[in-house]
């Protein structure tokens, strides 16, 4: 019997390393060809401003080119549909975002589900959420000033948003219900097309992720009034957080993480992870996070897929006390 129990254990450890072997084998060659990230928002916004970056990076350190497609529209949602259907090669990968926590709260009939179609690579960036203003359209010092303007003329000022969903979206909400304030939503196909008309003066106001705004604040184009976060963000130490100026309880990140397709096998899944750990911890990347205003985080696998799994939920009871809805 004791034989028996043995030869069928060694048979089952035969049949694992046959199958396991091409997977290594796999693993060992990739990447032989450039490799595509689906960002699913327009060139200028904060997704890019992180995605482009690590994707040169990542060329440098794996010797093929990083390709970025940038797929906006839907609040973020067509971008994500489509990298989901990608061949789970190892050649395809998401950036997704905060958003992507929100939609199944938004869009009730998604063809994809963030949790299972895809595997969490690592969390690339988690800049806080800013509140900006034109400075002609807005004439306010600080949150406390910004905030008594609103009360006294609802109506009268309107917030642009990457889109309908989008994480502006749910903190431009948010920050309507906790000020019981009513600002006009304007959604558009992405942070950069929305940030252009900011500071043209065709909006007013943008609950922006810092990432997509931070240039601008820098050189004077549109005006921070307070970061949505516990503490001032990395590179920006003037601008107050909002329970700094008044606003207790208002705090949004705007992360963004890096996904594979459903089906891409382990062994890469695990090589992209130290890949974009080593990148994002490069002094090149630290220095530019810092400047976007977000540290660098250190998520990935499992406990990334853990974190997303809760902000899923966090963002559902948003969405449903603030009583968001698509515009």
């Amino acid at each position: 019997m004791l034989k028996k129990f043995r030869f069928t254990s060694l048979i089952k450890q035969a049949i694992f390393l046959v199958c396991a072997a091409p997977l290594v084998v796999m693993a060992q060659e990739w990447p032989n060809k450039p490799i595509t990230f689906v960002v699913p928002f327009p060139a200028g916004g904060g997704t890019d401003a992180f995605a482009r970056p690590l994707a040169a990076q990542l060329t440098k350190q794996l010797g093929k080119q990083i390709i970025i497609d940038n797929r906006g529209g839907a609040g973020g949602t067509l971008g994500a549909s489509i990298a989901a259907k990608a061949t789970p090669d190892g050649y395809t990968f998401f950036m997704g975002a905060a958003h992507h926590a929100i939609a199944p709260a938004m869009y009730p009939n998604l063809d994809y589900d963030i949790e299972k179609s895809f595997i969490p690579v690592a969390m690339v960036a988690n800049p806080p959420q800013v509140i900006v203003v034109n400075p002609k359209n807005v004439q306010v010092k600080d949150l406390k000033e910004f905030i008594a303007l609103l009360k006294k003329n609802p109506g009268k000022f309107n917030y642009a948003s990457a889109g309908n969903g989008s994480s502006h979206h749910l903190a431009g909400e948010q920050f309507k219900m906790l000020t019981k304030t009513f600002i006009t939503h304007i959604p558009y196909r992405g942070a950069g097309p929305a940030m252009q008309d900011l500071i043209a003066g065709q909006v007013d106001i943008e609950f922006d992720g810092l990432g997509s705004s931070a240039a601008q604040i820098k050189n004077g184009s549109i005006v921070a009034l307070a970061v949505a976060s516990q503490k001032r963000a990395p590179g920006f130490p003037n601008v107050p957080t909002a329970a700094e100026a008044g606003l207790v309880g208002y705090e949004v990140s705007t992360w963004y993480g890096l996904f594979a397709p459903k089906g891409t096998p382990q062994p890469i899944v695990d090589k992209m992870i130290a890949e974009v750990q080593k990148a994002i911890n490069t002094p090149e990347l630290k220095t530019i996070w810092t400047n976007n205003g977000s540290d660098t985080p250190n998520l990935s696998g499992e406990a990334f897929g853990k974190f997303l799994n809760a902000d899923i939920k966090r963002w559902a009871a948003v969405a449903k006390a603030s009583g968001a809805k698509l515009d």
